[in-house]
């Protein structure tokens, strides 16, 4: 049996969508810093994987099927964990799907609601149940992953983005309700991770130009590890954050921002190979609405 030391060591951490990408970074940072784990996927050979591949930081780690549109299922993860743990201490929401990238009105109504359904309906179910959990305790800490949007406006990413804002205001406020509970309230905006949902995007027909070279170069300048991330997610788990509620904790900063323009123009002016990013978007035909398809 693996004697687990570290900043979250005994803590007991729950992590929506944590079996690949981002959420599989958080998890295996927490991990080594000797929490408990609990990661959760629609996928039930997603989760399966995910547990052997920590195994290797912990041996407490589970992992349970979870559609986080469904709050039956999160109260299940919830009860599944505190069945074998005893107790929550982390919850992560930081399962999300982007969705096609492309002109509102050619993404289907259905593709529209089920990128919301999960981004925003998934974080306000895993919110309540951490948060009742937490009350019962007097003690925990909620981690809401935001992504671009949360800030402004994203053309083209108008699903995902739009809701990222939503929970990012839904977070905030919550923070301030609970700012005398005892509870800590976070949200953890990670950047540009370069995972499988910025490399391995949907695109409606005739929308993949816009994730041509331009956005390779965008990935190049601002895109890092998601091993970044779970560095961040510890911190807004540990000990440095007790006491402290409404942490909006922004990853790709102003200075980060301009360290990556920088470094391309330097790249650019010496004579330098860039490094290589893939990306391979799956086209998707346009959206048409009913009476388009009569009229055909």
């Amino acid at each position: 049996m693996k004697v687990m030391k570290g900043i979250l060591a005994g803590k007991v951490a729950v992590i929506t969508g944590g079996t690949r990408g981002i959420g599989l970074a958080i998890a295996e940072a927490y991990a080594r810093q000797g929490a408990h784990i609990a990661v959760s996927s629609r996928s039930a050979e997603a989760v399966k994987v995910a547990v052997e591949g920590l195994r290797d930081d912990t041996d407490q780690v589970i992992g349970q099927v979870c559609d986080v549109r469904d709050r039956a299922q999160i109260q299940e993860l919830s009860d599944v964990t505190l069945q074998h743990y005893h107790r929550i201490d982390i919850w992560v929401n930081n399962a999300g799907i982007s969705g096609p990238y492309g002109p509102t009105i050619e993404i289907s109504p259905e593709r529209f609601a089920y990128v919301v359904h999960t981004n925003i309906l998934g974080v306000y179910y895993g919110s309540m149940t951490a948060v009742l959990q937490f009350s019962s305790q007097n003690s925990g800490k909620l981690i809401n992953v935001v992504g671009r949007g949360a800030r402004g406006p994203v053309p083209y990413q108008n699903a995902y983005a739009s809701s990222k804002a939503w929970v990012r205001s839904f977070t905030l406020a919550l923070a301030e309700e609970l700012e005398e509970s005892g509870i800590g309230v976070y949200v953890l905006s990670p950047g540009m991770a370069l995972t499988d949902m910025l490399q391995r995007p949907e695109a409606v027909e005739g929308n993949e130009g816009r994730l041509g070279d331009r956005y390779k170069t965008v990935l190049r300048m601002w895109s890092g590890p998601p091993d970044n991330v779970g560095e961040a997610a510890v911190w807004l788990a540990s000990p440095a954050t007790d006491g402290r509620t409404a942490i909006d904790r922004r990853l790709l900063t102003p200075p980060r921002l301009i360290a990556g323009m920088l470094g391309e123009a330097a790249r650019r002016l010496l004579g330098r190979a860039s490094p290589s990013i893939e990306v391979s978007p799956t086209i998707i035909p346009a959206w048409k609405p009913p009476s388009s398809r009569r009229e055909e």
